[in-house]
């Protein structure tokens, strides 16, 4: 479960915050005022969420090359090709 500290209590005990982070694995929502604004999580899940955001970019670009693909499935590649030829010289 997760725990809530403002930064100047975070301040005081950092130690304990970070073995309970590191080898509790208990995340921190970090507070500035009485406002959430930042997380302090085991590197593992750091990592784990940066695989899922990559696979999340991924999927959007196969769903945009798959939209495109039907888009597209009416022109020839002579067709295309001569298109690009047209907007590299600028016609």
């Amino acid at each position: 479960m997760q725990k809530i500290i403002g930064v100047t209590e975070l301040q005081r005990s950092f130690r304990a915050v970070f073995d309970e982070v590191a080898q509790r694995r208990v995340p921190y929502i970090l507070t500035r005022g009485s406002h959430p604004e930042a997380v302090l999580i085991p590197y593992e899940d750091f990592v784990r969420f940066q695989e899922l955001q990559e696979q999340a970019t991924l999927a959007r670009f196969d769903r945009l090359l798959n939209r495109m693909t039907m888009e597209n499935e009416q022109y020839s590649e002579e067709e295309v090709a001569a298109d690009v030829e047209a907007a590299r010289s600028g016609i």
